[in-house]
């Protein structure tokens, strides 16, 4: 058995999955519609939409002979929440690189000159 988080990320490795998933995001949409845009067949794209639906990002409904997709949030809100840990950290690096550049391309201080004594 997969976890969640690994059925999502699975889903979201295909390139065709990820524009349905963009589509569905301005709204529901039939299969035919969905698969409009695509030049592959009518069940490649309800093989698509079966990864999707078992990964939880998208549920299908019947309205009389139609059976239109929506999309499902909470699975990316899931993924978001798994990145955010490793987002912090990077954010951190880069903002420790981002100083680091900002040191390297400033001109050297001006050194004090020393004075010495004259016997």
């Amino acid at each position: 058995m997969t976890d969640a988080l690994s059925q999502t990320l699975s889903a979201l490795a295909d390139p065709t999955r990820r524009a349905i998933l963009a589509r569905l995001s301005q709204g529901a949409a039939t299969v035919n519609e969905l698969a409009e845009p695509f030049d592959i067949s009518l069940p490649a794209i309800s093989r698509h939409l079966k990864v999707l639906e078992t990964a939880g990002l998208i549920s299908r409904s019947r309205e009389a002979q139609w059976r239109p997709c929506t999309l499902k949030t909470e699975p990316l809100r899931e993924l978001d929440g798994w990145l955010g840990r490793y987002r912090t950290f990077w954010e951190g690096s880069f903002d420790r690189i981002d100083a680091y550049l900002k040191q390297m391309t400033q001109p050297p201080a001006p050194q004090p000159v020393k004075k010495g004594k004259r016997s």
